[in-house]
């Protein structure tokens, strides 16, 4: 612009009346620009919004890997991401055009000098003006609106900015109704910890027709312990929602000490209130930065302290690296026994007024969860707890239990006054609770006094697998970083090869001919224009003024036509390239997703690969490689045929002069790499603060209820500010060396330009050229020499395109080390259910020196039922992900129906196993949707709802107002954790597989949704070989067989029965004297009442 302003204050200074004659002509150049651009930007806006659809899908997909894998779901997976695709292509296809119109009416130029040329001859002819004056005016005007031509080409770059500059604002801008950082606010000097609800009412905001609570009221004495109890939906962790002020209550209010909570200054709220979830929480960081969200400034003696009293200070202790053990992206490197172990410890070292424990031993094993209950028990003297629980275990020392039932407390007291209340709600709950078969087994346990026939209620201990892996550090990462811990050398991303990626636009051919045409085309345009140009110097001062009027007519005329060509190439360029570019976007996203997704787990195990990373790296990479086809690809051929026509015509009409001027050519080039050398870099440090923000960016957000409860939006900043201090700095500096070496290049474009002159001076001096061929040879190279200047400015966009390139390719080119298609493998029609594992040796890749098992072997009869059982760790989940060939092991074998699973087609072999997980996951899409997920061919509605009946989920859904039509929200957030487990208990059930993997099944659901969904998996169960990994008798006692697993090894096997019989001798024996609670052969016959 400053260019523009420029050479039109030198023409009104030379003559104005010229100069103020094109000033009206420039609208014909701005008014189009501003018409296409404020299109551009539109489209620009949907385009995102298409991209940010498809980035939910791969960011759920990658984040569930372990769940897309298990049912057979990349495809479908896939051809959802495509058809979110296919619409962003036409709107690509949209913006191809506009962008060409765009461009297209900078050739108006062309028509304004025509109008200069007409009227600069007449103020020759009959004004008196010189013909040198009209002539430098007529220059600088026309250089002036190429100028502004030029910023006007960058107007899609401002409209791709201003589209996403106006979704940050408005997140920056929008103040939220309940807001964390506002100051106002009281702060209670002394706090006892009395809280009360009076009145509530309450309906989640997406689901406003569903009220949860109408006229709710509950008090909670200050230091007392109140346990919330009910059946899933009865509103019990919304109790929690309300108090930590993630929503606020339509009507009536929550005090705190008698103070309305919406007076008092949430931070400091939040900062006396500690969190314990269902579903622990952690970020990907080490285990110490994990507990310090609890207190920032807290010794590391106060960490270590909150570890032991949480009991997990012995396992990390046994890390390679103590509490400095990375925990990977959600926790993902850690067991669920040891993740929720660390939350407990973060909530302790907050040493909070009022504790919140959300099912807070729901993930330990019984040893653990005995002891940090004591430790919990101890934590909650003195302070006001509130306990959402469905364990004895857990709930029947409390002060106060609360029976709530559709947003209302029914009955309120102690367990004592409770339980004698025989027709009471709370009495039902608990004979809900008790072992069936109690009676049955005590009389079968023969000379067994310690026989345990009355179960209160169990504890759940599966260690996810995907918890139990580590990171692995085979393959190559998706994007190179730094390892933590030791570093380890990574594989060199291969040399861009752009020949390559060329040809995954063959199908577009017609569109690369038609576009390479089209820039060869508008490459000539510039020579031909300063041809002109040049050629007017001489009319000018021509003297027969009839002459003067043929010639200005003619090269008007040439001006004109060049208008219309430019107006029409750019068409044809843009759009044909702009085709290219989309197309090709569409089909490496594509390629890459496809690819990615038959990569074994280890891969997605490291921290580089984080799902925030591969989206980032999807996101950025083909946009890159886009831009790289279509814009870059259009410049580079342009320069090549602009240089070519240029010093053509140049060594044609003076060949010395046009010489000279080629020769300096390179030392303007040569600046121009020096710079694209220095911006590569920059770019590579850029890439890595990217893929390290974005990873922290996408924990923030899916844990974003342990950042509020824990105000910890400070530290989660300091941490992203953090990841990206390094880069920054360097990328200054290196910003400074390259403007400094873009401002000599462009200086010495300058100096050239004073040698060109002084040497073709000489040569008209001796008559060796025309003064006319000095000032056509000039134009014609310089404007050439403009060209180069362009395309050296897109030498940041050609070393992105590189590094972006080899990115691409690295990931297309990676072998994955479990093929999930093998050509050969063994595709089985229906599995009669044989699991044979057989002397196995396994670790996980990143801790080989942390053997899990050891010459491991375990055979599984078909269609019987096996019970995994077992402390945290002892490698239980271990065996559901070898089984679903998630990892594979270092020695020995695992075998289905006498076969190796390494000669499987491994999809084919999933797609005959069914698994339920720990942690439900449920995908952004309808309740339907989530059902059917993996599934092949039609399903029905009766299937659907006979496997919603089966997991008892079928009611619950009825009762919504859309049914099975019900959005589940991102990670099913709409939905309650025991609803969540009925539909991924559904989708199992549908699945109809010959092997069912439970890994707690039924550990997120309430007495009687556990009943009766037990009952339903007992029937499912029939006839086809189950593995159960769960620790409630009422879930596992009923299996054919129970393996107890202790440090890697079955340390005993046989029924509940045999197993009981051992007495106090046996492992199985004791675990469940500690599930009880009780000691050696007190193990009898235990009723609570």
């Amino acid at each position: 612009m400053s260019k523009f302003v420029g050479c039109y204050t030198a023409g009104l200074i030379l003559q104005w009346q010229l100069a103020l004659f094109s000033f009206p002509t420039l609208l014909l150049l701005i008014i189009p620009g501003l018409m296409y651009g404020r299109m551009l930007m539109g489209i620009s806006q949907k385009i995102r919004q298409e991209y940010h659809k498809a980035g939910i899908i791969v960011e759920q997909a990658i984040s569930s890997v372990r769940t897309v894998y298990s049912f057979v779901a990349e495809e479908q997976t896939m051809t959802k991401f495509s058809k979110t695709l296919e619409f962003s292509v036409k709107l690509g296809l949209k913006q191809g055009l506009a962008k060409g119109l765009a461009i297209g009416s900078n050739g108006i130029t062309f028509t304004i000098y025509a109008f200069e040329v007409w009227h600069g001859s007449r103020l020759v002819m009959y004004h008196g003006a010189t013909g040198g004056t009209v002539y430098a005016v007529a220059a600088a005007a026309v250089l002036g609106g190429l100028a502004l031509g030029s910023a006007l080409s960058n107007i899609k770059y401002l409209a791709e900015a201003g589209s996403a500059g106006v979704r940050i604002l408005e997140v920056i801008q929008r103040v939220p109704k309940i807001d964390s950082e506002s100051t106002e606010g009281e702060v209670l000097q002394n706090v006892s910890g009395e809280v009360e609800f009076k009145s509530i009412e309450f309906a989640y905001p997406s689901r406003l027709e569903n009220p949860i609570f109408v006229n709710f009221n509950l008090r909670v004495p200050a230091g007392r312990t109140v346990a919330l109890a009910g059946s899933s939906g009865s509103g019990k962790s919304t109790v929690i929602a309300l108090l930590e002020r993630f929503y606020d209550p339509s009507g009536g209010e929550i005090l705190l000490d008698g103070v309305n909570i919406k007076r008092l200054r949430l931070k400091w709220l939040r900062s006396q209130i500690g969190l314990v979830s269902q579903e622990p929480a952690l970020f990907a960081t080490t285990i110490k930065e994990n507990i310090l969200f609890g207190i920032e400034d807290a010794t590391m003696e106060e960490v270590m302290a909150a570890a032991k009293a949480s009991n997990a200070h012995n396992f990390i202790s046994q890390l390679p690296h103590g509490y400095d053990t990375q925990v990977g992206e959600r926790g993902v490197q850690m067991s669920g026994g040891q993740k929720q172990r660390i939350s407990i410890a973060r909530a302790i070292l907050e040493s909070p007024k009022i504790l919140l424990l959300d099912e807070a031993t729901s993930a330990l094993d019984t040893e653990s969860e005995r002891m940090v209950q004591e430790a919990l028990d101890l934590a909650s003297l003195g302070r006001t707890t509130i306990v959402v629980a469905h364990r004895l275990s857990t709930i029947r020392n409390a002060d106060l239990i609360a029976v709530m039932q559709t947003g209302e407390v029914k009955e309120v007291g102690s367990h004592d006054e409770l339980i004698s209340n025989e027709n009471g709600l709370y009495s039902s709950l608990v004979r809900l609770q008790q072992t069936e078969e109690a009676k049955e087994e005590q009389t079968s346990a023969q000379g067994t006094t310690g026989q345990l026939s009355q179960l209160a209620h169990s504890h759940s201990i599966s260690r996810r697998f995907s918890g139990a892996t580590s990171r692995s550090s085979s393959g190559r990462s998706f994007r190179n970083g730094e390892n933590d811990g030791d570093e380890i050398e990574k594989p060199a991303l291969p040399v861009p090869s752009f020949k390559r990626l060329l040809m995954l636009n063959v199908p577009e051919w017609k569109q690369a001919v038609l576009g390479c045409l089209s820039s060869v085309v508008f490459g000539g345009i510039q020579p031909v224009y300063a041809y002109a140009m040049g050629s007017m110097v001489s009319v000018y001062f021509l003297t027969d003024h009839n002459e003067m009027k043929s010639k200005t007519n003619k090269y008007a005329l040439i001006f004109v036509g060049l208008t219309v060509l430019s107006f029409l190439i750019n068409i044809g360029q843009h759009y044909n390239f702009g085709a290219m570019g989309e197309y090709l976007t569409k089909r490496i996203r594509e390629r890459m997703l496809a690819k990615i997704l038959t990569f074994e787990i280890g891969w997605f195990d490291q921290d580089e690969n984080s799902s925030g990373a591969i989206c980032s790296g999807l996101a950025k990479d083909a946009n890159v490689v886009r831009s790289l086809v279509g814009d870059r690809m259009a410049l580079v051929i342009q320069t090549i045929s602009a240089v070519t026509i240029a010093c053509t015509m140049g060594l044609i009409i003076a060949w010395k002069l046009a010489l000279l001027m080629i020769v300096i050519q390179p030392l303007i080039i040569l600046c121009f790499y020096a710079r694209r050398i220095l911006l590569k870099r920059m770019s590579a440090k850029a890439i890595k603060a990217q893929s390290e923000t974005s990873k922290l960016a996408a924990e923030a957000v899916s844990n974003l209820r342990t950042v509020t409860a824990f105000s910890s939006q400070d530290r989660i900043l300091s941490l992203f500010d953090k990841a990206q201090q390094g880069p920054h700095r360097e990328s200054i500096r290196q910003s400074w060396y390259a403007g400094v070496v873009l401002g000599i290049s462009t200086s010495l474009m300058t100096c050239t330009w004073a040698l060109d002159f002084w040497y073709g001076g000489k040569l008209v001096n001796k008559n060796e050229i025309s003064a006319k061929a000095l000032y056509q040879t000039f134009l014609i190279l310089v404007s050439t020499g403009r060209v180069i200047a362009d395309a050296g400015a897109t030498t940041s966009d050609l070393a992105k395109g590189a590094d972006s390139v080899s990115s691409v390719f690295s990931v297309l080119d990676r072998e994955t080390l479990i093929d999930p298609d093998t050509p050969e493998g063994h595709q089985p029609d229906r599995l009669k259910g044989d699991i044979e594992i057989k002397a196995v040796d396994f670790a996980y890749p990143s801790r080989p020196n942390m053997v899990i098992f050891k010459g491991f072997s375990l055979s599984i009869e078909a269609g019987k039922s096996t019970a995994l059982v077992g402390q945290s760790g002892s490698g239980k989940s271990t065996i559901i992900g070898l089984v679903e060939r998630f990892y594979d092991p270092i020695k020995g074998s695992v075998r289905i129906d006498g076969r190796d699973i390494k000669t499987y087609h491994l999809r084919s072999l999933r797609r005959h196993i069914g698994l339920v997980s720990q942690e439900p996951t449920l995908f952004a899409g309808t309740i339907r949707e989530n059902i059917i997920f993996g599934m092949e061919g039609e399903v029905t509605e009766t299937e659907i709802v006979n496997a919603a009946r089966a997991a008892n989920a079928h009611d619950f859904i009825s009762n919504l107002k859309d049914g099975y039509g019900t959005w589940c929200g991102d990670r099913g957030v709409q939905l309650s954790g025991g609803q969540k487990q009925r539909i991924a208990i559904a989708r199992a059930i549908l699945k109809n597989p010959a092997i069912l993997l439970l890994d707690e099944a039924t550990s997120a659901l309430d007495s009687q949704s556990e009943k009766v969904v037990q009952e339903a998996l007992e029937r499912v169960m029939v006839g086809r070989t189950s593995i159960v990994v769960a620790h409630r008798l009422s879930t596992i006692q009923n299996c054919d067989l129970l393996a107890v697993l202790e440090q890697g090894v079955v340390v005993e096997k046989g029924t509940h029965a045999s197993l009981m019989a051992k007495g106090t001798n046996g492992t199985y024996f004791g675990l469940v004297s500690l599930q009880l609670g009780t000691k050696g052969n007190d193990c009898s016959f235990v009723k609570f009442s």
